[in-house]
């Protein structure tokens, strides 16, 4: 992993040990699936239930289910309950600065793409 510190205008490399590099893995993982991804968009929005999540994704209440152990076991979301109900709210909002920048180099790629496409 790099950063590149403007003031001083070098590049550090920062050491991971083994484990943190299989912590770090497990993370992507569990990114690595579009329907805790869309899960994850849901709850960027509000706090919600598994049948509110189930009305507002399409997916399945035992699919939600399912996906929000995973990601509450990973740390990325947190539950509260309240009677009968559990709520899920975001609790690591830096996944989507992560999302934006895969999202952000996807875009570059595909858009030299086409250009190669239409040259």
């Amino acid at each position: 992993m790099y950063y590149h510190n403007t003031r001083e205008t070098t590049v550090a490399k920062l050491s991971l040990t083994p484990e943190a590099l299989e912590l770090i893995a497990e993370r992507f993982k569990v990114l690595a699936e579009p329907a805790r991804l869309q899960i994850l968009s849901c709850l960027r929005k509000h706090e919600a239930t598994v049948s509110e999540i189930v009305d507002e994704t399409g997916l399945g209440q035992a699919n939600v289910s399912k996906h929000l152990q995973l990601l509450h076991t990973h740390g990325f979301v947190a539950r509260r309950r309240e009677g009968l109900y559990a709520h899920y709210v975001l609790a690591d909002a830096h996944v989507f600065k992560l999302c934006e920048l895969v999202c952000d180099s996807m875009n570059a790629a595909l858009s030299a793409k086409r250009l190669q496409l239409t040259s």
